[in-house]
């Protein structure tokens, strides 16, 4: 079924939209499993269901959740970091994933092993996600469509394999 966005309740359409930035804005009081927490928390999840979320998604990008759970961020590489930011945003299992360059910061050993981790996860989760980018091999790789954008205009579209 189709809605339009305007029909919906504006927090309802935040609820069901995960984040990620470049800035991986972990907060740095918090260990990694409350940060993970913060949203499933908002929306009132019974405290097993949110453990057992944690260790799931932490699990699911290969850091050992007996390991990581209790860290806090400035304990962790920015590998690890991204890849905490990652899975915060899908912690309460949003409907599309929002990802705003969020591996331009890392080396490039560490971008290609986010980006394989992110196929990955798209192919466990089934998510959408929308993932701006300027690099154009990060797009063919990511990217079933892809958009180009100039001057705020989007000026050709087409998947990976035909058009570009």
């Amino acid at each position: 079924m189709v809605r339009l966005i305007s029909d919906y309740d504006i927090d309802e359409l935040r609820w069901n939209i995960g984040y990620v930035l470049q800035q991986i804005a972990l907060f740095p009081h918090m260990t990694i499993a409350e940060n993970i927490a913060v949203v499933p928390e908002l929306r009132r999840w019974d405290k097993r269901r949110i453990a057992a979320r944690v260790d799931e998604l932490l699990t699911m990008v290969g850091l050992e959740p007996n390991v990581y759970r209790n860290r806090k961020p400035r304990a962790l590489s920015g590998g690890q970091q991204q890849r905490v930011g990652v899975i915060r945003a899908l912690a309460a299992d949003p409907e599309i994933l929002l990802m705003d360059e969020p591996f331009s910061a890392l080396d490039p050993f560490s971008r290609e092993k986010l980006q394989d981790d992110l196929l990955e996860i798209q192919q466990k989760l089934k998510k959408t996600i929308v993932f701006v980018t300027h690099d154009m091999q990060e797009a063919m790789k990511l990217g079933d469509w892809i958009g180009l954008m100039k001057g705020g205009e989007l000026v050709q579209v087409g998947t990976p394999h035909n058009t570009f």
